[in-house]
């Protein structure tokens, strides 16, 4: 997700909406009184194993687990965190190489060494969970350890994107005496090497983070502790903190909060309105016998209204997106706005009978309850009425809390499911890859050969990102075609926070991670 003159500036650079007056949004001020920071945020993980998780779980990763590399406040690129150095050492991008700071230390007092990094990776890819992070490392051949502070990764194929993905919270390392090799850990328990521990965990309720003191790493931390609520709505979640129960949101403001905040503003809270880079998207399952149908994919894709999701429902929170790579980055197109143009009942039911379907096509959609905000029921239930309307199909809707949900559509349950994305790491390459190939992060196969055997393999081999954007552009062409990802809509980024809190700005890395330890409060103006 890379423009490297225009966009990896700071992806949440604030676009500032202000609701007090005279104060700066979410900065300045002295650090003071350092009472523990309560964040609110819709996005429960749905794991506390870094092998498992490819999703919004990397929220709470970033902040007690630890990487080689990491985003410093203000950086743009991945810079050494557990490590002290890391660079390629070849002209063709394929051995990667960090050296550890001396002397590291897990949270429990046991060694981090380059030992502890290679099991922590080759764990991932040895338990290899459906949909789960072990795809992010397709390019790795080996890992191999030199002393106990150097690791050298040998991969098989240039990929010049290889450090974001070591930057991911995916990459967390863990402590080897602490973790099977085999299998996931679930009994609620973390032992990492972060800015924080985990004191303790409530799941689908809250996570309390207390400072670790054998951290070792860039993260300055503000506060003496963070803890994060789970709500299941956006509108509990506003309550508690008109209640002053919480001090920030973050992740999951509906869009009736937030035009609320920018509309009725109170002395008492803040609004942030910043750069996002997430995206909401259609999964068609091709083992449907309705949904394999490329006529009824593209028919589908003919319907879709996304100025009308993105005004009825989002009130214009959101922006209509026509790629599954958002706008911003480079290599962006707008494939499906130029292939089908605006949305029409008699090209749509062109498309059907050309391809000899004239009854109504039953399709079921399956959305998650508890995941992607509150309006994500009745973002399902208009594009129910768009395509139940246009006369050509009859719609079912379903739906499950996530951590079900997921299981679901690994199953390949599913004949249509909806699905967000936060980007792993800054580069347009994260908005096609990890959705297509055998061993994907949907759990859904897409065998696009030609993206994956020729387009991608050639762009990663350009550090140079803005000389790889025709490969980029080809792939989004291919994605366009199949119809077996249809986007819906780019996000935005806000933060409803108390005035007391500073630390917003830096709060944010470019993959829109929150990172807790940048929070504190403020004693002057």
């Amino acid at each position: 997700m890379f423009n490297r003159n225009r966009f990896l500036r700071r992806v949440a650079a604030i676009a500032s909406i202000s609701l007090l007056t005279g104060c700066g949004l979410l900065s300045g001020g002295d650090t003071g009184d350092e009472k523990t920071i309560v964040v609110g945020t819709t996005s429960a993980p749905s794991t506390l194993d870094p092998a498992a998780a490819w999703d919004g779980s990397w929220e709470l990763f970033r902040n007690i687990y630890q990487t080689l590399l990491a985003y410093p406040n203000g950086a743009t690129s991945p810079q050494p965190d557990a490590a002290e150095s890391c660079s390629f050492t070849d002209s063709g991008s394929r051995t990667y190489r960090c050296k550890l700071h001396p002397g590291m230390k897990f949270a429990d007092g046991d060694p981090l060494n380059a030992k502890a990094v290679k099991y922590s990776i080759d764990r991932i890819r040895t338990i290899n969970v459906p949909g789960g992070p072990a795809g992010l490392l397709g390019s790795l051949e080996d890992v191999q350890t030199i002393g106990d502070r150097e690791i050298v990764f040998h991969l098989n194929k240039a990929d010049a994107t290889f450090p974001f993905v070591l930057a991911t919270p995916a990459m967390s390392i863990v402590d080897p005496n602490e973790y099977s090799a085999t299998s996931l850990r679930k009994d609620g328990k973390v032992f990492g090497s972060g800015p924080y521990t985990l004191k303790s965990y409530t799941e689908g309720k809250q996570a309390v983070l207390a400072r670790n003191d054998n951290y070792r790493g860039f993260a300055d931390r503000k506060n003496n502790g963070v803890v994060i609520r789970y709500f299941q709505d956006s509108a509990s979640m506003v309550k508690a903190l008109r209640a002053k129960e919480i001090d920030v949101t973050y992740r999951g403001l509906g869009a009736d909060d937030i035009i609320a905040l920018q509309r009725h503003g109170t002395t008492d809270l803040q609004l942030v309105d910043g750069v996002g880079t997430d995206i909401s998207y259609l999964v068609f399952n091709p083992k449907d016998p309705w949904a394999g149908r490329l006529a009824v994919r593209r028919a589908v894709a003919q319907l879709v209204d996304r100025g009308a999701i993105a005004h009825k429902v989002y009130k214009d929170t959101v922006d209509p997106l026509y790629s599954m790579v958002p706008k911003g980055l480079t290599g962006h197109t707008t494939g499906f706005f130029d292939d089908y143009g605006d949305p029409s009942v008699p090209k749509a039911r062109k498309i059907l009978s050309d391809a000899g379907i004239t009854q109504r096509v039953p399709l079921t959609f399956w959305y998650t309850t508890d995941r992607y905000g509150s309006e994500t029921a009745e973002m399902f239930k208009e594009l129910k009425q768009e395509l139940d309307g246009s006369g050509l199909f009859t719609v079912t809707l379903k739906s499950r809390p996530w951590k079900t949900y997921v299981v679901g559509y690994q199953k390949g349950e599913y004949p249509v499911f909806g699905r967000g994305w936060f980007p792993d790491y800054p580069d347009a390459d994260n908005f096609i890859a990890p959705f297509v190939g055998q061993d994907n992060a949907l759990g859904t196969p897409y065998p696009a050969k030609e993206i994956t055997d020729q387009l991608l393999p050639h762009s990663r081999s350009e550090s140079d990102r803005a000389k790889v954007v025709d490969d980029l552009e080809a792939a989004q062409q291919i994605i366009v075609n199949d119809a077996r990802l249809i986007p819906l809509w780019q996000g935005r980024q806000y933060i409803a926070a108390s005035d007391d809190i500073s630390g917003g700005e830096q709060a944010l890395d470019p993959s829109t991670i929150m990172m807790m330890w940048t929070l504190h409060r403020k004693t002057s103006w």
